[in-house]
């Protein structure tokens, strides 16, 4: 088996962002409901430029009650973290994937063995919100080897020396936290995170995404006023926890891929 990770996510969001296009990012639980392939393909179709998805861990410490519900419901289903790799490595997609997940998962399976298994299964990147970048250099070393990059994230009160820093060693994009707590749907999007973004683009080009409470289209087009994209996870998982169809939950997507097409 070959690693099937051919591109970098850096380079593709780049390329995108350069030809006037805002980045949209949803996020998928792997094993959320046993279709979960076909959402991940749902909302490549409805717009994603690509696609973040979730490894579920027992204690998701960074997320809010609806991504925490999402995981526990994928782990009732028997998910583990070498089937969600198997099951992607067996159906390739149409755009990068990112698998977002906690370092003690990372550390239990072998950062040597973990970067291999992601390549073969076409994850171009992570993201790992529990890894400080000072003790990332056994994952980041596995990581290179293998193609993959990993994400890192900012947040409102990231100090203006730490925030050229993260700029300056993250891969794939920059991860801008709209707000200080937990992931979670939020009926509106914090002035924070706008200041943030444009605190980024004034010290570095590289591309910055905004994640945490982008629940509905408005919040997409708010966001992407200073950033290059936006990343969406609970508004999406709380659809599929509440029975919604893939159809119906990638729908989502394609209304802030609409709104953002319209407003840029």
């Amino acid at each position: 088996m070959t690693d099937k990770t051919a591109t970098s996510l850096e380079a593709e969001l780049r390329a995108k962002r350069e030809g006037g296009r805002k980045l949209l990012l949803p996020y998928v639980t792997a094993g959320i409901i046993p279709e979960w392939l076909e959402l991940v393909e749902a909302v490549i179709d409805a717009g994603a430029d690509a696609v973040e998805i979730g490894i579920p861990f027992s204690d998701p410490a960074m997320d809010g009650p609806t991504i925490q519900e999402a995981s526990v419901q994928a782990l009732n289903n028997g998910i583990t973290p070498a089937a969600a790799l198997s099951a992607l490595e067996a159906r390739p997609m149409g755009a990068p994937l990112l698998a977002m997940t906690y370092y003690n998962l990372v550390y239990r399976y072998g950062h040597d063995r973990l970067a291999a298994d992601l390549a073969r299964s076409g994850i171009n990147a992570t993201i790992l919100p529990d890894l400080p970048i000072e003790e990332a250099d056994d994952w980041n070393r596995a990581a290179d080897e293998h193609g993959i990059e990993n994400v890192l994230l900012v947040a409102p009160v990231t100090s203006d020396d730490r925030l050229a820093m993260l700029a300056e060693k993250t891969k794939g994009f920059l991860y801008s936290v709209s707000t200080m707590g937990t992931t979670g749907e939020r009926t509106s999007l914090d002035d924070a995170a706008s200041i943030l973004s444009s605190r980024v683009k004034a010290i570095s080009d590289v591309p910055v995404l905004i994640g945490f409470g982008i629940s509905t289209p408005e919040h997409a087009v708010a966001a992407c006023q200073s950033a290059d994209g936006v990343i969406t996870a609970s508004a999406l998982m709380r659809r599929v926890l509440e029975g919604a169809s893939v159809d119906q939950t990638a729908s989502l997507v394609a209304d802030m891929r609409a709104a953002l097409d319209a407003a840029f």
